[in-house]
């Protein structure tokens, strides 16, 4: 389990979270949602121990994070950043086999053959006819397939994703989603995620956190937390839900304030 306890955190003298308090469970996949700025990439980087925070604390199976020793932790948690991989001059499998950097000895080499779980990586993310390419022939899109490729190689217990759909079309954010889903559990993993689209984080997460003005302002199932009120309250946004026609998931449709004035006026018309 991780927790997150009274977490005050500032970004360059601005402050970004205000004593937030969560928890993951095991097993489960969470969505961290809200709008731009209010410190969901902040938070995931402070659950991966990548920052300290200014006050609170983070624990990973009761543990302080920051005093896990970092490969002990790579071999335990595995994360996605947003700006995702740079186009250097690896070849796609050279770059997933880096995620076995945490069982490699001093000599950079393991105890057993890790080519299986190389190859099973690069099959699940559709990169086995892309796995001799160099990284700077590769489009963002396939950059970002590798990167998750690299994350599966790892075989970690828990994963962070910052928005892991960035750079792909529908197509590939569905088989990406699908991919890190599946995954999930079969290896009864905990996936945390920070995403920006609602539908997606509502189709495809067990649990969300909304984050609004410093801390939590929702958590919960996805059809307890999106609701017209929370929308307007958190994205200034006037929203439909709608369920899935075939999952039952909570969908947001967007409602154009040109047409909300006018339902505005139409309903003053009609009192008169």
């Amino acid at each position: 389990m991780i927790e997150a306890k009274a977490i005050v955190q500032e970004v360059q003298g601005r402050p970004v979270l205000g004593g937030l308090s969560c928890s993951f469970q095991k097993g489960r996949m969470y969505g961290i949602i809200g709008p731009n700025g209010v410190g969901k990439s902040t938070l995931l980087q402070l659950l991966s121990g990548i920052d300290r925070p200014k006050h609170g604390e983070v624990l990973l199976d009761g543990r302080i994070i920051l005093s896990y020793p970092r490969k002990q932790l790579a071999r335990i948690m595995a994360v996605l950043q947003q700006s995702g991989l740079p186009p250097v001059g690896f070849s796609v499998r050279e770059v997933v086999s880096m995620g076995r950097y945490p069982y490699q000895n001093w000599l950079g080499s393991e105890e057993k053959d890790s080519d299986a779980v190389i190859d099973a990586a690069l099959k699940a993310m559709g990169l086995k006819e892309l796995e001799h390419r160099k990284m700077d022939h590769l489009s963002g899109g396939e950059r970002q397939r590798v990167a998750l490729a690299k994350l599966m190689a790892q075989e970690p217990s828990v994963i962070l994703l910052d928005e892991p759909t960035t750079y792909l079309d529908i197509g590939f954010q569905v088989q990406l989603l699908d991919t890190v889903r599946a995954w999930q559990r079969e290896r009864d993993l905990t996936v945390i995620a920070v995403l920006h689209d609602l539908n997606l984080a509502s189709l495809y997460c067990d649990e969300l956190v909304v984050l609004h003005r410093g801390t939590v302002a929702a958590a919960g199932e996805p059809h307890i937390v999106l609701t017209t009120a929370l929308i307007e309250q958190v994205y200034e946004t006037a929203a439909s839900v709608i369920s899935h026609p075939l999952t039952g998931s909570p969908q947001i449709m967007l409602q154009p304030y040109s047409y909300k004035g006018m339902n505005q006026v139409m309903k003053v018309k009609e009192r008169q």
